[in-house]
């Protein structure tokens, strides 16, 4: 056997050298190339589902929570979640910045007093629905047959939602001014902070009679609906929804918004008796 010369263990480590050196950068590409490869399949993200928060007028709140359910149902991915209060209430929340894509009011002044201060999409405001409001008292009760039996010495509590905050102590008041009971029913008047809270007043018996809206008072079989209020006697209850102009995503409150103003949406209404705005003496 030849032993190998210098020359040629010279050329051997070079061609050992070269083949490190190719391999070198070969593997860097090969493995950018896999990675490449392995993004390329990865499935793009999934899309994030939209959510929409509705402050609503808590009379609203039996219907807007099967509005809610049949829309989530229908539009896979969106959510809809609901803040239940005094219309005065949630005027005052969206006005300190809380975040909130759809107002639906059970007044318009609260709505009014929004779109002066420039908080609403203005083209987006409408009205969807009208109440009637009705004077109530205990199932078991038998001393009140009228508006003017209220001002009997033998009813003592009377539940008003509070005039300045929630829209149907406001109508109360109208009608008990444009009565002429005023002066004498303010005397007994206790105040819920919503047209709920007025509800279970009377419902318990912690009130003799009360002032609601015809929709809170067939939700209750504990009490009974004794008369309603002239329309003269009060403004037109009607409920006003807006998309507010600090939503985050105004494409999806629009888009429920419109199911709001549905037909069908206001056949669902119709069910939890609301009237319809345009014809506000008549159901739907």
């Amino acid at each position: 056997m030849r032993s190998r010369t210098p020359s040629t263990t010279r050329h051997a480590k070079r061609c050992s050298t070269a083949r490190a050196l190719l391999l070198a950068g070969i593997l860097p590409v090969l493995l950018l190339l896999g990675v490449c490869s392995a993004e390329a399949q990865q499935p793009p993200p999934a899309p994030q589902p939209s959510s929409v928060t509705v402050s609503a007028a808590i009379s609203l709140k039996d219907a807007l929570d099967q509005l809610g359910r049949e829309y989530e149902r229908d539009h896979p991915g969106a959510k809809i979640a609901f803040n239940y209060a005094g219309s005065g209430t949630l005027q005052h929340q969206i006005e300190q910045g809380a975040p909130v894509d759809i107002f639906f009011s059970a007044a318009q002044k609260q709505m009014d007093a929004l779109q002066s201060a420039g908080l609403i999409v203005a083209d987006t405001r409408h009205d969807i629905v009208a109440n009637d409001l009705v004077l109530i008292a205990p199932s078991s009760s038998d001393d009140i047959h009228t508006f003017q039996d209220l001002a009997k010495s033998s009813v003592k509590t009377i539940a008003l939602g509070e005039p300045e905050t929630v829209p149907a102590g406001m109508y109360a008041q109208q009608t008990l001014e444009k009565l002429g009971l005023w002066d004498a029913v303010k005397k007994k008047a206790v105040y819920g902070k919503d047209v709920r809270q007025v509800l279970t007043y009377v419902a318990t018996g912690n009130a003799d009679a009360g002032l609601v809206y015809r929709t809170d008072a067939q939700t209750s079989p504990k009490i009974r609906t004794i008369f309603t209020a002239p329309p003269s006697s009060h403004d037109p209850i009607v409920y006003p929804a807006a998309v507010l102009k600090n939503s985050k995503d105004q494409a999806a409150a629009g888009a429920f918004l419109k199911f709001l103003e549905s037909p069908h949406a206001l056949e669902i209404f119709k069910t939890y008796g609301f009237n319809d705005p345009n014809n506000p003496s008549g159901k739907i």
